[in-house]
């Protein structure tokens, strides 16, 4: 079984800068990398995924703010925040998707606070 750990939220003022590491443990392969994010009271959604090839895909609401990078060989994922909103604040959760399953494994989060 994969585990996955978060690191690097915290809290940072509007139009600040965070960056979020991700590290899957285990010599397996992993096909997709992503970011999700829950705010309270909503539904965990996309933020950013990225596959083995290096194909992105975000989120509209992050898109020219937020960017997403992995290394194969060590299977980490990281996700460069810049020009922060309140709006971003949530729990944001790394998912892998291993060989060539559907269902992502999941971190424990990590929580990110933009004040205003």
């Amino acid at each position: 079984q994969v585990q996955v750990v978060e690191s690097g939220g915290g809290l940072v003022q509007a139009g600040g800068s965070l960056r979020l590491s991700c590290a899957a443990s285990g010599s397996i392969y992993i096909s997709v990398m992503g970011w999700y994010r829950q705010a309270p009271g909503k539904q965990r959604e996309l933020v950013a995924q990225i596959t083995r090839s290096g194909s992105t895909n975000y989120a509209d609401s992050v898109k020219g703010r937020f960017t997403i990078s992995r290394n194969n060989t060590k299977n980490t994922v990281y996700l460069q925040m810049n020009s922060l909103k309140p709006e971003d604040t949530a729990v944001y959760y790394c998912g892998v998707v291993v060989g060539g399953g559907l269902i992502p494994s999941w971190g424990q989060g990590t929580q990110v606070t933009v004040s205003s």
